[in-house]
């Protein structure tokens, strides 16, 4: 029971953000989210086509 008053006791501490912070760290991560989505297809999808390319060499020759 120590443990629970002493979960208790430091809950009491937390400073919780406003409704305002928790917004706009909520868009900050999504936006990134999507930022970084949309880098890692496009870079994935270049690799894929350098890689197609490459090897479209190969069976030529």
């Amino acid at each position: 029971m120590n443990y629970f008053s002493g979960v208790a006791s430091e809950m009491k501490k937390v400073t919780w953000p406003s409704i305002k912070d928790t917004n706009k760290f909520t868009w900050t991560v999504i936006s990134m989210v999507v930022f970084f989505s949309l880098y890692f297809a496009v870079t994935d999808f270049a690799f894929n086509e350098f890689v197609n390319w490459i090897v479209r060499l190969g069976a030529k020759g």
